[in-house]
């Protein structure tokens, strides 16, 4: 069960570049994509939170002072005010200008650029088997980006699309120092809406948002609040519960994926034969980084270690 909560959760939060392309279609700007996934996401959490009690207890609980809890929920809506919002706003412009499932292959490059900054920033070591991962990683990106020939492919799409995988390694370096003190859905309530916060301030500094779409609009951005926000983390949390988090990590894999499957049924995409062993050699280094000697289990924590998997990641998506 741990193992199909993992998978659904991937392929949920794989169909969001989809989602967004069929939003894109029905005449939904980027602009209030955003504002209606991340508000919509922050009431139905909110929701939850009102409604499940036992889903807002945290180790942060117990003695703490106000002020240190008061400070760790401050740190959660910057992380979504400033981190999120940024990041999101950059996949979604990508999204924009390129092919769905190019934009997931560059995008899942992020779990092997938090492995190098913890090693430049003393937290971890470069053991030979990360050193292989990165490796076949970096080959990887330069398959997808040097077999990309198609007019899905744009230059600025793909820079874009790696500002975001960027902006997320710093995201999910900085959430660390409070993914363990907070509930993960009170943490992800609180990322988003910090992000639709300073969405919602952005729409009244540049004149509002425009949200006269039809239906199917509001349909394609339903999907993306629920399936691919909501319903995803629920799914990731109760999967890591009962699989620990490295099992987790390997099995998100399953994400871009699900993505290209789903973009070239639904939107007509494909990847070129060496874009295809590029994403397979960027998808086989995350899962090597999540293995150990000896099997996969959940990973010794040093005090000061960022999480390499995709338990902090998967606090806001």
């Amino acid at each position: 069960m741990g193992a199909a909560l993992c998978l659904l959760s991937a392929a949920c939060f794989g169909a969001m570049a989809v989602f967004g392309k069929l939003a894109y279609d029905a005449g939904v700007s980027p602009t209030a994509l955003l504002l209606v996934r991340f508000g919509l996401a922050a009431v139905l959490l909110g929701l939850l939170l009102l409604t499940r009690p036992g889903l807002r207890r945290a180790t942060l609980g117990g003695g703490r002072p106000a002020t240190r809890r008061g400070r760790m929920v401050a740190v959660a809506l910057g992380l979504g005010a400033v981190g999120y919002a940024t990041q999101a706003s950059l996949y979604f412009s990508a999204l924009e200008l390129m092919d769905a499932s190019l934009l997931a292959l560059i995008l899942y490059t992020y779990p092997v650029m938090v492995t190098v900054a913890a090693v430049l920033l003393g937290r971890d070591r470069l053991s030979p088997r990360r050193g292989a991962a990165l490796v076949a990683a970096s080959g990887g990106t330069l398959l997808v980006l040097l077999g990309a020939g198609g007019a899905g492919f744009d230059p600025l799409g793909a820079l874009l699309a790696f500002a975001a995988a960027v902006t997320y390694t710093v995201y999910i370096l900085v959430s660390d120092t409070v993914v363990h003190r907070l509930a993960p859905v009170a943490l992800s309530a609180l990322v988003m809406t910090g992000a639709a916060g300073t969405l919602g301030g952005r729409a009244l500094v540049t004149g509002g948002v425009d949200l006269s779409f039809g239906w199917r609009g509001w349909f394609w951005l339903a999907a993306i609040a629920v399936v691919s926000t909501v319903v995803a983390m629920l799914a990731f949390f109760a999967g890591l519960k009962r699989t620990g988090p490295s099992t987790a990590a390997i099995l998100s894999t399953f994400e871009p994926v699900v993505t290209a499957a789903l973009a070239t049924l639904a939107l007509g995409e494909a990847l070129t034969p060496a874009q295809l062993a590029g994403g397979a050699l960027v998808l086989a280094s995350v899962a090597v980084l999540q293995l150990r000697a000896g099997g996969v289990r959940a990973p010794e924590r040093a005090p000061g270690r960022p999480i390499r998997d995709t338990e902090t990641a998967t606090a806001a998506r």
